[in-house]
């Protein structure tokens, strides 16, 4: 079961502005990017992208050898999946916008 993670993580925050501050402030990231709706960060490794929303935990992007295999190892363990991307090639990325289960 062969996967990597991608480089962008997005999360949500009731105030964008707020929480970009917190990330530049104490972990050195940069703004790259700003919308009504989202801002974006850059850090040395990752990009984080803070959406205006309710708090709902990350948004992981993981590259799987099969997205559907791993849909059904993830509700095969107790995990729904409230949303799944399709298989996107060449690199079959999954985005795990959120999962509901046992950890």
């Amino acid at each position: 079961m062969a996967n990597t993670f991608g480089t962008d993580i997005l999360i949500q925050a009731p105030d964008p502005e707020k929480a970009a501050a917190f990330y530049v402030d104490n972990l050195g990231f940069e703004i790259t990017g700003e919308e009504p709706q989202m801002i974006s960060l850059h850090g040395k490794h990752i990009n984080l992208f803070i959406e205006r929303g309710p708090a709902l935990g990350p948004v992981l992007e993981v590259t799987v050898d099969s997205v559907e295999a791993a849909r059904l190892r993830l509700v095969k363990n107790g995990c729904e999946v409230l949303v799944l991307y399709l298989e996107r090639p060449p690199d079959n990325s999954v985005q795990l916008h959120s999962l509901k289960g046992r950890f």
